[in-house]
Protein backbone atom coordinates (compact mmCIF):
# COMPACT_ATOMS: atom_id res chain seq x y z
CA UNK A 1 0.00 0.00 0.00
CA UNK A 2 1.50 3.45 -1.06
CA UNK A 3 0.80 6.03 1.63
CA UNK A 4 3.89 8.21 -0.46
CA UNK A 5 5.09 8.51 -4.24
CA UNK A 6 8.24 10.64 -4.65
CA UNK A 7 9.29 12.09 -7.63
CA UNK A 8 12.86 12.24 -8.27
CA UNK A 9 15.89 13.35 -10.59
CA UNK A 10 17.20 9.59 -11.91
CA UNK A 11 20.82 11.69 -13.33
CA UNK A 12 21.33 12.89 -9.67
CA UNK A 13 23.95 10.79 -8.12
CA UNK A 14 23.40 11.69 -4.66
CA UNK A 15 19.50 11.63 -4.94
CA UNK A 16 19.42 8.24 -6.39
CA UNK A 17 21.47 7.40 -3.26
CA UNK A 18 19.09 8.57 -1.18
CA UNK A 19 15.83 7.26 -2.92
CA UNK A 20 17.98 3.67 -2.73
CA UNK A 21 19.00 4.27 1.33
CA UNK A 22 15.20 5.19 1.68
CA UNK A 23 13.83 2.11 -0.01
CA UNK A 24 16.18 -0.16 2.13
CA UNK A 25 14.37 1.03 5.20
CA UNK A 26 10.90 0.40 3.61
CA UNK A 27 9.69 -2.54 5.02
CA UNK A 28 6.55 -1.63 4.66
CA UNK A 29 6.70 -0.76 0.80
CA UNK A 30 4.74 2.57 1.76
CA UNK A 31 7.32 4.66 -0.91
CA UNK A 32 6.62 4.54 -3.84
CA UNK A 33 9.37 6.15 -6.28
CA UNK A 34 8.89 7.66 -9.67
CA UNK A 35 12.32 9.08 -11.67
CA UNK A 36 11.44 11.98 -13.48
CA UNK A 37 12.86 11.14 -16.58
CA UNK A 38 11.55 7.80 -17.00
CA UNK A 39 8.27 6.71 -18.81
CA UNK A 40 7.00 5.84 -15.11
CA UNK A 41 6.45 9.81 -14.71
CA UNK A 42 4.30 10.14 -17.95
CA UNK A 43 0.98 9.38 -16.24
CA UNK A 44 1.81 12.30 -13.20
CA UNK A 45 0.42 14.93 -15.48
CA UNK A 46 -0.14 17.26 -12.11
CA UNK A 47 3.52 17.11 -11.69
CA UNK A 48 5.70 19.49 -13.60
CA UNK A 49 8.56 17.71 -14.58
CA UNK A 50 10.52 21.33 -14.61
CA UNK A 51 9.58 21.95 -11.53
CA UNK A 52 10.12 18.15 -10.03
CA UNK A 53 13.81 18.84 -11.14
CA UNK A 54 14.10 22.09 -8.55
CA UNK A 55 12.89 21.02 -6.17
CA UNK A 56 11.50 17.65 -4.72
CA UNK A 57 8.27 16.79 -5.29
CA UNK A 58 5.86 14.23 -3.52
CA UNK A 59 2.10 13.32 -3.02
CA UNK A 60 0.68 11.73 0.06
CA UNK A 61 -2.55 9.37 0.27
CA UNK A 62 -4.55 12.34 0.83
CA UNK A 63 -3.09 14.01 -2.86
CA UNK A 64 -1.43 16.49 -0.66
CA UNK A 65 1.93 18.14 -2.79
CA UNK A 66 4.56 17.68 -0.32
CA UNK A 67 7.79 20.12 -1.40
CA UNK A 68 11.04 19.72 -0.20
CA UNK A 69 12.50 18.70 2.87
CA UNK A 70 9.00 18.68 3.98
CA UNK A 71 8.63 15.87 1.03
CA UNK A 72 12.24 14.62 2.82
CA UNK A 73 11.06 14.28 6.16
CA UNK A 74 7.88 12.76 5.60
CA UNK A 75 9.67 9.81 3.71
CA UNK A 76 11.87 9.19 6.49
CA UNK A 77 9.15 9.52 8.87
CA UNK A 78 7.28 6.42 6.74
CA UNK A 79 9.99 4.33 7.64
CA UNK A 80 10.62 5.11 11.23
CA UNK A 81 13.50 7.42 10.78
CA UNK A 82 11.60 10.93 10.68
CA UNK A 83 13.67 12.04 14.05
CA UNK A 84 16.88 12.39 11.28
CA UNK A 85 15.14 15.62 9.47
CA UNK A 86 12.51 16.35 12.46
CA UNK A 87 14.90 19.16 13.32
CA UNK A 88 14.93 20.99 9.93
CA UNK A 89 11.07 21.07 10.31
CA UNK A 90 11.33 23.00 13.59
CA UNK A 91 10.11 26.50 13.46
CA UNK A 92 13.08 28.27 14.28
CA UNK A 93 15.34 26.24 11.86
CA UNK A 94 12.62 25.41 8.89
CA UNK A 95 13.42 28.90 6.55
CA UNK A 96 17.17 28.50 7.04
CA UNK A 97 17.01 24.66 6.54
CA UNK A 98 14.67 25.48 3.44
CA UNK A 99 16.35 27.90 2.05
CA UNK A 100 19.60 25.89 2.05
CA UNK A 101 18.24 22.60 0.67
CA UNK A 102 16.65 24.81 -2.33
CA UNK A 103 20.69 25.89 -2.88
CA UNK A 104 21.77 22.28 -2.39
CA UNK A 105 18.74 21.15 -4.95
CA UNK A 106 19.84 24.18 -7.29
CA UNK A 107 23.66 23.09 -7.37
CA UNK A 108 23.02 19.31 -7.02
CA UNK A 109 24.82 18.23 -9.78
CA UNK A 110 28.02 20.33 -8.39
CA UNK A 111 27.11 18.85 -5.13
CA UNK A 112 27.43 14.92 -6.28
CA UNK A 113 30.58 15.63 -7.99
CA UNK A 114 32.19 17.00 -4.85
CA UNK A 115 30.78 14.23 -2.78
CA UNK A 116 30.88 11.31 -4.92
CA UNK A 117 32.48 11.74 -7.52
CA UNK A 118 30.17 11.70 -10.43
CA UNK A 119 27.88 14.84 -11.30
CA UNK A 120 25.89 13.52 -12.98
CA UNK A 121 23.90 9.61 -13.84
CA UNK A 122 23.87 8.54 -17.55
CA UNK A 123 21.35 5.57 -18.50
CA UNK A 124 20.96 4.92 -14.72
CA UNK A 125 24.82 4.27 -14.45
CA UNK A 126 24.08 5.35 -10.68
CA UNK A 127 21.98 2.01 -10.16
Amino acid sequence: MTILTIFYDGFCPLCVKEMEKLKQFDKNEAIQLIDIHTSAFEPYTSIDAEQASTILHAIDEQHKLLLGLDAVHQAWALVGKGWLYAPLRWPVIKPIADRAYLHFAKNRYRWSKILTGKSRCQSHSCR
